[in-house]
């Protein structure tokens, strides 16, 4: 931290306490973590380096890198990935009761901020159109991302 007093500051100010002004300075350090899944992650019981890949699991992408010993099949999921998917399965478990309201000719519904929050994290960019589609005698069904089975 360095402290420096200035004199006169207001060039010959009439109040006593605009005759010196103390300016302080903060050197601040900013420090970039970095995923340490960009390292070489050796596996813990063949020791060989393990390779990247992409798992997936009920429809959700997980980064990972597994070991390429065939006698090992050791993996291990990014805890970033794990946390959202546990916080995706928290919210399947929940059952929200929204209102439908009507809205011109067509009927609105509301959906829960926690669901569009998560949706926004996982797409990072989510359009505002979404695709209804009517699956079954009252079930309908919301896809905020492009169909695969289109």
């Amino acid at each position: 931290m360095i402290v420096k007093r200035l004199e006169s500051f207001w060039n010959g100010g009439t109040s006593e306490y605009l005759n010196s002004v103390y300016l302080l300075c903060i050197q601040l350090s900013v420090y970039k973590m970095t995923d340490i899944f960009d390292n070489t992650i050796l596996c813990k019981k063949c020791k060989r380096p393990m390779k990247r890949a992409k798992l997936i699991k009920n429809g959700f992408g997980f980064r990972a890198v597994v070991c390429p010993n065939l006698n090992c099949h050791e993996k291990i999921i990014h805890p970033l990935d794990q946390e959202s998917y546990d916080r995706f399965k928290n919210l399947k478990r929940k059952q929200f009761s929204v209102k439908m309201r009507l809205v011109g000719n067509s009927y609105a519904v509301s959906i829960p901020m926690e669901i569009v929050n998560f949706m926004k994290e996982q797409e990072k960019v989510m359009n505002d159109m979404v695709k209804l589609c009517f699956e079954d005698v009252g079930r309908l069904s919301l896809n905020f991302g492009e169909l695969d089975n289109e």
